[in-house]
């Protein structure tokens, strides 16, 4: 196992020109369930002749993320506890210190972690930087350039689900990344809560943080961590895979007639379809038995009145579809089936965008190995977002996949396909998902 040396710590604050949103910015109480799950990370690996040396890459990034900060202030700050009012707010202070800013080698392959089938977690947790997001105050951001020995680079990405999604996240380093190549950045992130109207406002969030995180500033909760013993692998559906899983799932349904789609299925919509019925398939569930899929949608563009596209925050509901497994395991018509009942929940979003925004609540009364969930999206471009001036990255991983059978989604390098990373504990049900997501994508 290749060890990590450090090389430096240091950090990139604001800009003393820039003008940061007013604070302290309170978290509403879609944000505010996340600090019971705070880290969201990504890992991105480059290699190849277009790569600078590294010190000149540390360089660009260093600078790049000085005049990104400008206008994403908010993420050189602290997460705080504001104890007369019992709320969470982001505070952007120039006391704050900055975004912290690791320098690191390592003696592994970046060939290896960034081509192998299989992920080597113990290695990709040591190229994140670490923070302890578990105590406020804490960091909202930090970020770690790697230099591996035989060549090639990683950028770490650590940031705090309670101020940012996964189109947060990825808006952020496509502003970045823009800033390192020279060329014009996305328009700027609203940083404004405001925007979300809920049903109780500061009340309500005040209520999820009694709820969920009663000792604050202490806000880690004991959840059994077995994230490092899961086997890890990424399976890429190219753009040809995408179509005629797509023209599978509407000949079958038509065909059976038992399960009608709304309307012709997306590349989202067949990728958890898929990514469902395997992982049913892999496991001894009972025929009769409900099995459940959880994911989550973004409500941006859902909620009365609707939030700006460029909102920067955590805008999620959750959705969730059951089937009895046996309509899951049948030979002929089980995509269509997922597909149906994958678009039936997103209906119902549509339908009720608010009705899933307290995740936990709803989670909690599905036994745990009952349900699989989604993260990410086949929506995020980010490979395409992800240039810092040297070509896309060979490959994108999250690093954090908390539960056994979760399935993380991005849009996939050729910018048409999707990739599909999943998370298990078990080997052999690893060895038989895979069995089975090379036949269906293949019969």
């Amino acid at each position: 196992m290749s060890s990590v040396r450090i090389v430096d710590v240091s950090y990139v604050a604001v800009p003393a020109d820039a003008a940061p949103p007013p604070d302290p910015i309170k978290l509403n109480a879609m944000e505010a369930q996340w600090l019971v799950v705070p880290l969201l990370q990504h890992l991105l690996f480059f290699d190849g002749d277009q790569l600078p040396p590294f010190d000149a890459v540390v360089r660009s990034l260093k600078s790049s993320l000085d005049a990104t900060l400008a206008t994403h202030a908010p993420l050189a700050g602290k997460l705080v506890h504001l104890a007369h009012t019992g709320d969470v707010a982001i505070t952007c202070s120039n006391s704050d210190g900055g975004v912290k800013f690791v320098v690191a080698e390592s003696g592994a392959d970046v060939r290896h972690l960034a081509g192998d089938e299989e992920s080597d977690l113990h290695a990709f947790e040591r190229l994140v930087p670490e923070v302890d997001m578990t105590v406020l105050p804490a960091s909202l951001l930090a970020v770690q350039a790697t230099r591996f020995e035989g060549g090639g680079v990683a950028i770490g990405i650590t940031v705090h689900h309670g101020v940012a999604d996964g189109r947060s996240l990825w808006r952020f380093v496509e502003a970045w990344a823009a800033a390192c190549r020279g060329v014009m950045p996305p328009a700027p992130p609203s940083f404004d809560r405001s925007l979300v109207r809920m049903p109780g406002g500061e009340e309500l969030a005040r209520g999820v943080l009694r709820k969920y995180v009663p000792n604050l500033p202490v806000a880690s909760r004991i959840m059994k961590d077995v994230r490092l013993q899961f086997t890890r692998r990424t399976f890429t559906l190219d753009a040809g895979h995408i179509a005629r899983l797509k023209q599978r799932i509407v000949h079958l349904s038509e065909s059976h007639g038992t399960a009608p789609l709304l309307r012709p299925p997306s590349s989202f919509v067949a990728t958890i379809a898929l990514a469902w019925t395997c992982n049913v398939r892999c496991r001894p569930y009972p025929a009769d038995e409900d099995v459940f899929l959880f994911f989550f949608a973004d409500t941006r563009s859902r909620l009365d009145p609707p939030v700006c596209p460029n909102y920067f925050g955590t805008c999620l509901t959750l959705c969730k579809a059951s089937l009895p497994a046996r309509e899951l395991c049948r030979d002929e018509g089980a995509l269509a089936a997922a597909a149906a009942a994958v678009q039936g929940a997103i209906r119902r979003m549509e339908d009720d965008p608010l009705d899933g925004w307290e995740f936990f609540a709803l989670a909690g009364k599905f036994a745990a190995d009952r349900f699989v969930n989604i993260s990410g999206s086949s929506g995020f471009k980010a490979y395409e977002v992800a240039d810092f001036g040297w070509g896309r990255p060979r490959r994108t991983e999250p690093v954090r996949m908390n539960r056994d059978g979760q399935v993380a989604l991005v849009r996939a390098r050729d910018g048409e396909g999707v990739q599909v990373s999943v998370a298990m504990l078990e080997r052999a049900h690893m060895e038989a998902f895979k069995s089975e997501f090379l036949k269906l994508i293949v019969d």
